[in-house]
């Protein structure tokens, strides 16, 4: 899945920020290098022949603007920032642009790994986070350590975790989508790009979507892993999103349940279930890695996104 900027004509500021970070060649010749290849401040003032202040300013404004995202880490000389590119596209669509009294407006909800509710994993498995490896390895009893607040990568083989959403947002209002996504992939030893999983996702204990993750990447560093992860294990994950609508639920872009938003009935009770795991039967039971804000190619955690309407919660859009 794509990680989109979307732009609407009646959000003057945030598009004309959008606008004006892409308005220079010097910060598109940078976000094209980018793309290629993560790079520092110093790398990137010496390759376009610019003082450093200047390319100091063009990542701060290309970051900004949602287009890159920058990490410290420590270099040879002090500390460095490294840049890489966060937007694969920017997104707008002028002819069904709606008027300002009828706009949706977006709440977000970003759900830290730790913060599930339950869970029921088998080995091997495990929990990781900044600086260290938390509990030990391969002991299921480790999702249950105190240590476990300061998860950035999780991985076991069967088994689920469950995430509790509040729904506070949602109880007066119109709801025309709500939307989860996350980074994930498969659990090989090690890592294997041929090592196939198909991981299933419950909504309120429905199961609503179930894709096959193609491997266990590590071909190359994850952009946001710390210095100390190996370079032997799991470095990534591919985007997924599921989004329900009044239609039905589509994962990755495909219709893959028939249960709406009213039949997964998300404004009852005080929250909503999203339960992501791998069940002992599936056809492949390839395990799943989930990464965090500071694991991966993606900086998000679990989120959870409301597209609300400006009508009452049994209003259509």
């Amino acid at each position: 899945m794509k990680n989109r900027i979307t732009l609407d004509l009646a959000q003057y500021d945030e598009s004309a920020a959008v606008f004006r970070s892409l308005s220079s060649p010097a910060r598109l010749k940078m976000l094209r290098r980018l793309i290629a290849k993560p790079a520092n401040i110093s790398e990137l003032a010496e390759e376009f022949s610019l003082p450093l202040s200047t390319a100091a300013y063009h990542v701060q404004v290309l970051e900004e603007t949602g287009l890159i995202f920058t990490e410290g880490k420590p270099g040879q000389r002090g500390a460095q920032k490294i840049c890489a590119v966060l937007a694969d596209d920017v997104y707008m669509s002028i002819a069904n642009t709606q008027t300002e009294e009828s706009l949706s407006r977006c709440v977000n909800c970003d759900m830290p790994l730790a913060n599930y509710f339950d869970c029921a994993v088998t080995k091997p498995c495990g929990i990781a986070g900044e600086h260290q490896f938390i509990g030990v390895e391969d002991m299921a009893n480790s999702f249950y350590s105190p240590g476990r607040i300061h998860a950035q990568i999780l991985w076991f083989t069967t088994g689920f975790l469950e995430y509790r959403f509040p729904n506070y947002a949602i109880k007066t209002n119109g709801l025309r989508e709500l939307v989860f996504s996350f980074e994930a992939c498969s659990e090989a030893p090690g890592y294997n790009p041929d090592w196939p999983s198909d991981i299933t996702l419950w909504i309120n204990r429905r199961e609503v979507f179930t894709f096959r993750s193609p491997g266990d990447f590590g071909d190359k560093r994850g952009m946001l892993n710390p210095s100390w992860w190996p370079d032997s294990s799991t470095q990534y994950g591919e985007l997924h999103r599921l989004a329900i609508t009044a239609q039905g639920c589509f994962g990755d872009t495909r219709k893959t349940s028939d249960f709406t938003l009213n039949d997964l009935a998300v404004r009852e009770g005080e929250y909503i279930s999203f339960k992501i795991g791998v069940k002992e039967d599936a056809e492949c039971a390839g395990g799943i890695n989930l990464f965090g804000d500071h694991f991966g190619n993606y900086r998000q955690n679990i989120e959870m996104s409301a597209i609300l309407t400006a009508r009452g919660p049994d209003g259509e859009p």
